[in-house]
């Protein structure tokens, strides 16, 4: 880790406390199209885009016609109803600007819309914190594949030896993995040890990885 020039973000679970939010927006779009959906089922899939979300969701193509009313619906409900009241999860800013103060690059990789990102940034309070973005628009599939974070390095000029991830699903860690990306994870997420599997640590929150920064970043 004494190499790591830069830190690669996922949002939603890692610097944000959204991920039931997104699972609640995806089975109130579902139900207002008439369509059934299982919350549990859904949950178990959020970190992965939409791409493959829905289709392994609800049975239907993300590139269907119902799979975009869907898609389009719980992104406005989600913004609309949800996204106001979320909470940064703890330690999420501090752990950013100590990053930034050891002159790491911050780049966000999500499976999130190019449109919510920012949205979601600044409802997490670092919006000013970063410069650089993936998103699921600007990869050809979503996590776990490996595309947006091969996109976040290209961004970024670095190589995968000399980047670090921090994520919160199992999706992070299969895509970092695939990347040739190390990647330490969260639980605040919502995840457990054993579903993280393969992380080079896990930790509660970004509060945690920042009290043990000399052990993750030094050692």
């Amino acid at each position: 880790m004494r190499n790591i020039t830069t830190v690669i973000l996922d949002i939603d679970g890692t610097l944000l406390a959204s991920n039931d939010a997104h699972a609640f927006a995806f089975k109130e779009a579902a139900a207002t199209l008439g369509v059934e959906a299982d919350l549990d089922q859904i949950r178990r899939l959020i970190g992965k885009g939409s791409d493959k979300l829905i289709p392994e969701a609800f049975g239907f193509e993300a590139e269907s016609e119902s799979g975009k009313k869907l898609d389009d619906l719980k992104g406005k409900i989600f913004r609309a109803q949800y996204l106001p009241s979320l909470l940064p999860t703890l330690g999420a800013r501090p752990l950013l600007i100590r990053l930034l103060n050891d002159e790491k690059k911050l780049v966000v990789a999500t499976s999130a819309g190019k449109e919510d990102v920012l949205a979601l940034l600044q409802q997490a309070g670092v919006s000013d914190l970063i410069e650089n973005s993936t998103s699921a628009d600007e990869a050809e599939s979503s996590k776990p594949d490996p595309d947006i974070l091969e996109a976040a390095l290209k961004k970024t000029g670095e190589e995968p030896h000399n980047a670090l991830m921090i994520g919160d699903t199992p999706y992070d860690v299969e895509a970092a993995r695939r990347a040739g990306i190390p990647i330490i994870a969260v639980r605040c997420g919502g995840w457990k040890d054993r579903d993280l599997e393969g992380a080079a640590g896990v930790y509660e929150d970004p509060a945690d990885i920042l009290s043990n920064y000399d052990r993750v970043f030094q050692e």
